[in-house]
Protein backbone atom coordinates (compact mmCIF):
# COMPACT_ATOMS: atom_id res chain seq x y z
CA UNK A 1 0.00 0.00 0.00
CA UNK A 2 1.19 3.70 -0.75
CA UNK A 3 1.28 6.61 1.47
CA UNK A 4 0.76 10.63 0.41
CA UNK A 5 -1.20 13.38 1.55
CA UNK A 6 -4.21 15.51 0.18
CA UNK A 7 -4.50 19.16 1.03
CA UNK A 8 -4.82 22.57 -0.08
CA UNK A 9 -2.14 24.62 -0.80
CA UNK A 10 -2.56 27.98 -0.52
CA UNK A 11 -0.58 31.66 0.16
CA UNK A 12 -1.06 31.28 3.51
CA UNK A 13 0.77 27.64 4.31
CA UNK A 14 4.29 26.17 3.20
CA UNK A 15 4.69 25.91 -0.87
CA UNK A 16 4.66 23.61 -3.33
CA UNK A 17 8.33 23.12 -3.67
CA UNK A 18 8.97 22.66 0.06
CA UNK A 19 6.24 20.74 0.95
CA UNK A 20 7.04 18.34 -2.40
CA UNK A 21 10.38 17.78 -0.91
CA UNK A 22 9.30 17.58 2.65
CA UNK A 23 7.02 14.68 1.24
CA UNK A 24 9.62 13.16 -0.72
CA UNK A 25 12.55 13.00 1.93
CA UNK A 26 10.25 11.12 4.45
CA UNK A 27 9.57 8.18 1.99
CA UNK A 28 5.84 9.27 0.93
CA UNK A 29 4.36 8.22 -2.82
CA UNK A 30 2.73 10.87 -3.63
CA UNK A 31 0.98 14.49 -3.70
CA UNK A 32 -2.70 15.50 -4.28
CA UNK A 33 -3.92 18.78 -3.84
CA UNK A 34 -7.71 20.33 -4.01
CA UNK A 35 -9.31 22.79 -6.52
CA UNK A 36 -11.47 26.01 -6.32
CA UNK A 37 -11.00 28.67 -8.80
CA UNK A 38 -13.44 30.97 -6.66
CA UNK A 39 -15.93 30.85 -3.66
CA UNK A 40 -18.98 32.95 -4.39
CA UNK A 41 -19.75 35.11 -1.82
CA UNK A 42 -22.89 34.19 -1.02
CA UNK A 43 -22.48 30.34 0.16
CA UNK A 44 -25.91 29.25 -0.39
CA UNK A 45 -24.69 25.58 -1.02
CA UNK A 46 -24.06 23.86 2.02
CA UNK A 47 -20.43 22.38 2.46
CA UNK A 48 -20.82 19.00 2.78
CA UNK A 49 -17.81 18.80 5.58
CA UNK A 50 -20.14 20.94 8.19
CA UNK A 51 -21.28 24.38 8.61
CA UNK A 52 -18.62 26.57 8.15
CA UNK A 53 -16.13 26.60 5.01
CA UNK A 54 -12.70 26.64 6.17
CA UNK A 55 -10.38 29.46 5.54
CA UNK A 56 -8.03 27.30 2.96
CA UNK A 57 -10.63 26.43 0.69
CA UNK A 58 -11.06 30.87 -0.29
CA UNK A 59 -7.18 30.67 -1.05
CA UNK A 60 -6.20 27.77 -3.01
CA UNK A 61 -3.41 27.81 -5.47
CA UNK A 62 -4.11 26.43 -9.33
CA UNK A 63 -3.08 22.98 -8.50
CA UNK A 64 -1.46 22.54 -11.64
CA UNK A 65 0.73 25.20 -11.06
CA UNK A 66 1.59 24.05 -7.62
CA UNK A 67 2.01 20.45 -8.67
CA UNK A 68 4.58 21.38 -11.25
CA UNK A 69 6.71 23.11 -8.74
CA UNK A 70 6.40 20.29 -6.46
CA UNK A 71 7.11 18.28 -9.57
CA UNK A 72 10.53 19.96 -10.13
CA UNK A 73 11.73 19.81 -6.48
CA UNK A 74 11.20 16.18 -6.27
CA UNK A 75 12.65 13.13 -8.46
CA UNK A 76 10.00 10.49 -7.60
CA UNK A 77 6.82 11.79 -5.89
CA UNK A 78 3.89 11.50 -7.78
CA UNK A 79 1.75 15.03 -8.17
CA UNK A 80 -1.90 14.41 -8.61
CA UNK A 81 -5.47 16.19 -8.14
CA UNK A 82 -7.67 15.60 -5.45
CA UNK A 83 -10.11 16.89 -7.50
CA UNK A 84 -9.70 19.05 -10.34
CA UNK A 85 -13.31 20.33 -11.07
CA UNK A 86 -13.49 19.25 -14.88
CA UNK A 87 -16.97 20.68 -15.05
CA UNK A 88 -15.18 23.97 -14.21
CA UNK A 89 -12.55 23.45 -16.41
CA UNK A 90 -12.01 23.44 -20.89
CA UNK A 91 -11.20 20.27 -22.04
CA UNK A 92 -8.54 21.38 -24.39
CA UNK A 93 -6.95 23.33 -22.21
CA UNK A 94 -7.56 20.37 -19.51
CA UNK A 95 -5.76 18.15 -21.84
CA UNK A 96 -2.43 20.37 -22.61
CA UNK A 97 -2.22 21.16 -18.96
CA UNK A 98 -2.39 17.65 -17.26
CA UNK A 99 -0.21 16.09 -20.44
CA UNK A 100 2.53 19.19 -19.85
CA UNK A 101 2.60 18.37 -16.14
CA UNK A 102 3.22 14.68 -16.91
CA UNK A 103 5.77 15.33 -19.57
CA UNK A 104 7.69 17.78 -17.42
CA UNK A 105 7.53 15.10 -14.47
CA UNK A 106 9.17 12.64 -16.61
CA UNK A 107 5.72 10.55 -15.92
CA UNK A 108 4.31 11.49 -12.44
CA UNK A 109 0.93 13.51 -13.14
CA UNK A 110 -2.18 11.70 -12.22
CA UNK A 111 -5.98 13.20 -12.64
CA UNK A 112 -8.15 13.20 -10.12
CA UNK A 113 -11.56 14.14 -11.02
CA UNK A 114 -15.06 15.08 -10.01
CA UNK A 115 -18.22 17.46 -9.87
CA UNK A 116 -17.51 19.13 -7.47
CA UNK A 117 -20.42 20.28 -4.68
CA UNK A 118 -20.29 24.15 -4.88
CA UNK A 119 -23.21 24.63 -7.17
CA UNK A 120 -22.62 29.10 -7.46
CA UNK A 121 -19.13 28.11 -8.05
CA UNK A 122 -19.97 25.58 -11.04
CA UNK A 123 -22.75 28.51 -12.48
CA UNK A 124 -20.18 31.16 -12.12
CA UNK A 125 -18.06 28.77 -15.10
CA UNK A 126 -21.40 28.60 -16.84
CA UNK A 127 -22.42 24.83 -16.26
CA UNK A 128 -25.40 24.01 -15.09
CA UNK A 129 -25.57 22.39 -11.95
CA UNK A 130 -28.29 19.75 -12.91
CA UNK A 131 -26.42 18.22 -15.73
CA UNK A 132 -22.95 18.48 -14.12
CA UNK A 133 -22.18 14.75 -14.20
CA UNK A 134 -23.00 14.37 -18.48
CA UNK A 135 -20.75 17.39 -18.64
CA UNK A 136 -17.89 15.43 -16.51
CA UNK A 137 -18.01 12.09 -18.87
CA UNK A 138 -17.79 14.08 -21.90
CA UNK A 139 -15.20 16.25 -20.91
CA UNK A 140 -13.18 13.60 -19.40
CA UNK A 141 -13.45 11.32 -22.25
CA UNK A 142 -12.67 14.19 -24.79
CA UNK A 143 -9.36 14.89 -22.80
CA UNK A 144 -8.66 10.92 -23.19
CA UNK A 145 -9.31 11.52 -26.60
CA UNK A 146 -6.59 14.33 -26.85
CA UNK A 147 -3.92 12.80 -25.12
CA UNK A 148 -4.11 9.75 -27.37
CA UNK A 149 -5.28 10.63 -30.66
CA UNK A 150 -2.94 12.00 -33.30
CA UNK A 151 -5.87 13.69 -34.69
CA UNK A 152 -8.58 14.17 -32.01
CA UNK A 153 -12.31 14.44 -32.47
CA UNK A 154 -14.78 14.57 -30.49
CA UNK A 155 -18.63 15.19 -30.57
CA UNK A 156 -21.21 15.04 -27.85
CA UNK A 157 -24.12 16.97 -26.10
CA UNK A 158 -21.71 19.37 -24.36
CA UNK A 159 -18.29 18.83 -25.99
CA UNK A 160 -17.54 19.09 -30.04
CA UNK A 161 -14.62 19.59 -31.88
CA UNK A 162 -13.93 18.05 -35.36
CA UNK A 163 -10.43 17.02 -35.58
CA UNK A 164 -7.55 19.11 -34.07
CA UNK A 165 -4.01 18.72 -33.20
CA UNK A 166 -3.03 18.42 -29.89
CA UNK A 167 0.25 18.45 -28.16
CA UNK A 168 2.17 17.63 -26.13
CA UNK A 169 1.19 14.25 -25.34
CA UNK A 170 1.68 12.39 -21.93
CA UNK A 171 4.84 10.70 -20.58
CA UNK A 172 2.69 7.90 -19.46
CA UNK A 173 1.41 5.40 -22.00
CA UNK A 174 -0.96 5.07 -22.32
CA UNK A 175 -1.66 8.32 -20.56
CA UNK A 176 -2.14 9.50 -16.48
CA UNK A 177 -4.41 7.79 -14.75
CA UNK A 178 -7.82 9.06 -13.56
CA UNK A 179 -9.16 8.61 -10.59
CA UNK A 180 -12.63 9.10 -10.41
CA UNK A 181 -13.61 10.74 -6.96
CA UNK A 182 -17.16 10.81 -5.40
CA UNK A 183 -19.10 7.73 -3.32
CA UNK A 184 -22.60 8.38 -4.55
CA UNK A 185 -25.27 5.80 -6.10
CA UNK A 186 -24.05 6.27 -9.82
CA UNK A 187 -20.08 6.85 -9.51
CA UNK A 188 -19.00 2.89 -10.22
CA UNK A 189 -20.66 3.62 -13.64
CA UNK A 190 -18.67 6.62 -14.24
CA UNK A 191 -15.29 4.32 -12.79
CA UNK A 192 -16.11 1.69 -14.97
CA UNK A 193 -16.79 3.86 -17.82
CA UNK A 194 -14.06 6.23 -18.25
CA UNK A 195 -12.14 5.88 -14.84
CA UNK A 196 -8.78 4.06 -13.80
CA UNK A 197 -9.34 4.17 -9.61
CA UNK A 198 -11.87 5.10 -7.69
CA UNK A 199 -11.03 7.79 -5.05
CA UNK A 200 -13.67 8.73 -2.32
CA UNK A 201 -13.41 10.92 0.68
CA UNK A 202 -13.30 8.18 3.80
CA UNK A 203 -16.46 8.87 5.74
CA UNK A 204 -18.31 10.08 3.26
CA UNK A 205 -20.13 7.28 1.82
CA UNK A 206 -17.63 5.06 2.68
CA UNK A 207 -19.33 3.13 5.73
CA UNK A 208 -18.86 -0.25 3.96
CA UNK A 209 -15.18 0.16 1.86
CA UNK A 210 -14.71 -3.29 2.04
CA UNK A 211 -18.04 -4.35 0.01
CA UNK A 212 -17.95 -1.62 -2.12
CA UNK A 213 -14.36 -2.69 -3.36
CA UNK A 214 -15.58 -5.83 -4.07
CA UNK A 215 -18.53 -4.64 -5.46
CA UNK A 216 -16.89 -2.16 -8.00
CA UNK A 217 -14.09 -4.47 -8.96
CA UNK A 218 -16.77 -7.38 -9.68
CA UNK A 219 -18.96 -4.68 -11.90
CA UNK A 220 -15.74 -3.47 -13.72
CA UNK A 221 -14.42 -7.29 -14.20
CA UNK A 222 -10.95 -6.29 -13.10
CA UNK A 223 -9.03 -4.39 -10.58
CA UNK A 224 -9.66 -0.97 -10.38
CA UNK A 225 -6.98 0.50 -7.97
CA UNK A 226 -8.62 2.43 -4.66
CA UNK A 227 -7.15 5.28 -3.50
CA UNK A 228 -9.01 7.03 -0.23
CA UNK A 229 -8.54 10.62 0.74
CA UNK A 230 -8.95 12.61 4.03
CA UNK A 231 -7.65 9.52 6.22
CA UNK A 232 -6.72 10.74 9.63
CA UNK A 233 -3.39 9.44 10.37
CA UNK A 234 -4.14 6.69 12.78
CA UNK A 235 -2.43 3.30 12.79
CA UNK A 236 -6.05 1.13 13.54
CA UNK A 237 -7.42 3.45 10.15
CA UNK A 238 -4.93 2.12 8.08
CA UNK A 239 -4.67 -1.28 9.16
CA UNK A 240 -8.78 -1.31 8.52
CA UNK A 241 -7.86 0.48 5.16
CA UNK A 242 -5.51 -2.07 3.83
CA UNK A 243 -7.67 -4.88 5.06
CA UNK A 244 -10.33 -3.54 3.01
CA UNK A 245 -8.19 -3.78 -0.56
CA UNK A 246 -6.90 0.09 -0.37
CA UNK A 247 -4.10 0.33 -2.72
CA UNK A 248 -3.36 3.94 -2.00
CA UNK A 249 -3.98 6.07 1.60
CA UNK A 250 -3.65 9.61 1.52
CA UNK A 251 -3.61 11.39 4.85
CA UNK A 252 -5.59 14.75 5.37
CA UNK A 253 -2.70 17.48 5.77
CA UNK A 254 -3.61 20.78 7.40
CA UNK A 255 -3.06 23.86 5.59
CA UNK A 256 -0.36 25.70 7.68
CA UNK A 257 3.12 27.50 7.93
CA UNK A 258 6.06 25.49 6.64
CA UNK A 259 7.37 24.63 10.54
CA UNK A 260 4.04 23.57 11.56
CA UNK A 261 3.61 21.18 8.36
CA UNK A 262 7.13 19.30 8.46
CA UNK A 263 6.35 18.40 12.03
CA UNK A 264 3.26 16.79 11.40
CA UNK A 265 4.88 15.35 8.36
CA UNK A 266 7.45 13.68 10.61
CA UNK A 267 4.63 12.21 13.04
CA UNK A 268 2.32 10.83 9.94
CA UNK A 269 5.71 9.46 8.81
CA UNK A 270 5.89 7.12 11.57
CA UNK A 271 2.88 5.05 9.39
CA UNK A 272 4.82 5.10 6.34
Amino acid sequence: MDFGVSTFVTDEGIGPAALGRALEERGFESLFLAEHTHIPASRETPWPGGAELPRHYYRTLDPFVALAAAAAATGRLKVGTGIALVIQRDPIILAKEVASLDLVSGGRAILGVGAGWNREEMRNHGTDPRTRMRLLRERVLAVKELWTKEEAEFHGEFVDFDPVFSYPKPAQDPHPPVLVGGSGPTTFDRVVEFGDGWMPILGRGTEDLPAQIKELRDRAGRYVPVSVFGVVPKAEIVAELEAAGVDRVLFNLPTEPEAETLARLDRMAELV
